[in-house]
């Protein structure tokens, strides 16, 4: 090592042993690469179980997470090993695929890895290692088809899928309401379900938190919950049997795509250009009237005046509502979306049973309960909590680790669960003690 400066006078070291460092191969990288993927299984292994314990995250903005769930803990790591970069997808995939067991599969790998570096040491290659793996996975897969329970439900006998969801919330944070929260699940899960087919369209079930209350006080509302509230306080915050036009226009005159400059020096000028800006808004709302429309829902915001004339012709209305919502509403009340108002008609509103504005406690917040809709499969979960880490804990639990919904799900699919996991292993382990195959090394 030696010190030497630049033409700043900045210090800086040159490393003379870099020369001599050689790449790893043979053997040696095989161990480096297992290394990694070891490191990572380590980690998640105090997290498996219902025994297992949280870690907390800290993201480089200051964010803390306090999570168990293997795909989020790896999800915030910088990993910049490659084989480690493997174990953080094969923990996506889980979690993709089936969303639940994100963490026993990293581990299942890291175990398996370990075994496999005292069999290369032993001299064996790689791939009949592998062989071997592969040979085990089917006889797994056997044992797994063999001790398969084969049960049937349907939307009055949904116990079954209620005790697979709780298992899958025994693990988190929010055991202690994992009975109510399940059955919340499977209930959303089979109102948006498609029995015949057998599919299921997770995008249809909206999960909406707010805090305040308690845990319990989790609902599951069969319509769209908004985070908005009326645009005028003094609108009505009830309508029943709503016809709702879904508005992506803005409520104001229309401006001209080139530069313009409008000069007025008089008083008779102004009231001229007043006239005819009441005038637009004007026409905007009586076309919503004609259409026969009682509430209207805008992507976009609108001025004081166009409020105060919505308020004055009794049509409430609801502003900057997001894109997904209001496609969530469309499909909920069967409405479509209306680029512009001369395309508003009887046809493309939006009906609903009921719309009310509901307030929570003391901190004046206020949202959007559209129910009782035409299409009724659009559902929303409503959690509650008395904290924000508790109603990220639960929005975790139901909706990022999607274990709770995706069970039921996959178990429609297919009506062969899989059950007792640990126990498949070790039938395995004994299943290939009868049937090993002497390597010729």
């Amino acid at each position: 090592m030696a010190l030497a400066f630049d033409e700043f006078g900045r210090p800086f070291i040159i490393l003379r042993e870099q020369e001599k460092k050689t790449r790893l191969r043979g053997l040696d990288a095989q161990k480096a690469n297992i290394a990694a993927g070891k490191a990572v299984a380590r980690m998640l292994r105090t997290s498996l179980g219902p025994k297992g314990m949280d870690k907390m995250l800290q993201s480089p903005d200051g964010d803390v997470i306090i999570t168990n769930d293997g795909a989020t803990i790896l999800e915030q790591m910088d990993v910049d090993n490659q084989i480690a970069k493997l174990m953080v997808e094969l923990s996506r995939s889980q979690d993709y695929e089936i969303g639940d067991g994100t963490t026993g599969v990293v581990v299942m790998a890291g175990a398996l890895l370990e075994q496999a570096e005292k069999l290369l040491e032993r001299g064996i290659h790689p791939i009949r290692v592998a062989e071997g793996y592969e040979m085990a996975s089917r006889v797994a897969f056997d044992h797994l088809e063999r001790i398969s329970r084969r049960f049937e439900f349907s939307a009055d006998n949904i116990e079954p899928l209620v005790q697979t969801c709780m298992t899958t919330l025994s693990s988190k944070i929010v055991n202690r309401c994992k009975q109510a929260l399940a059955e919340i699940a499977v209930k959303a899960v089979l109102a948006v379900a498609d029995l015949e087919r057998k599919d299921v369209n997770l995008d249809l079930i909206k999960v909406e938190g707010k805090v305040g209350g308690k845990l319990e006080d989790t609902e599951l509302v069969y319509g769209i919950i908004v985070d908005k509230d009326m645009s005028h306080p003094q609108m009505p915050k009830r309508i029943e049997d709503a016809n709702i036009a879904i508005l992506t226009c803005p409520f104001e005159p229309p401006k001209p795509k080139t530069k313009h400059k409008v000069d007025i020096d008089t008083v008779e000028k102004f009231q001229t250009l007043r006239e005819q800006e009441q005038k637009y808004f004007d026409e905007m709302v009586q076309k919503c009237k004609d259409a026969g429309a009682t509430l209207v829902i805008c992507q976009w915001g609108f001025d004081d005046e166009a409020n105060h004339l919505l308020m004055h012709r009794n049509l409430p209305a609801v502003r900057w509502v997001g894109g997904v919502e209001l496609e969530l509403i469309a499909i909920a009340t069967g409405g479509r979306i209306v680029p512009r108002f001369q395309e508003l008609s009887p046809e493309k509103l939006g009906k609903a049973g009921l719309v009310r504005e509901k307030s929570f406690g003391t901190t004046k917040d206020r949202m959007l309960y559209i129910e009782q809709c035409a299409n009724s499969r659009a559902v929303t979960i409503f959690i509650r909590g008395g904290n924000k880490m508790m109603r990220d804990f639960s929005l975790c639990a139901l909706i990022k680790d999607r274990n709770s919904l995706c069970a039921p799900e996959k178990i429609q699919r297919s009506s062969a669960p899989l059950l007792q996991l640990f126990r498949v292993i070790h039938a395995t382990s004994v299943s290939l003690g009868s049937n090993a195959v002497k390597l010729q090394v």
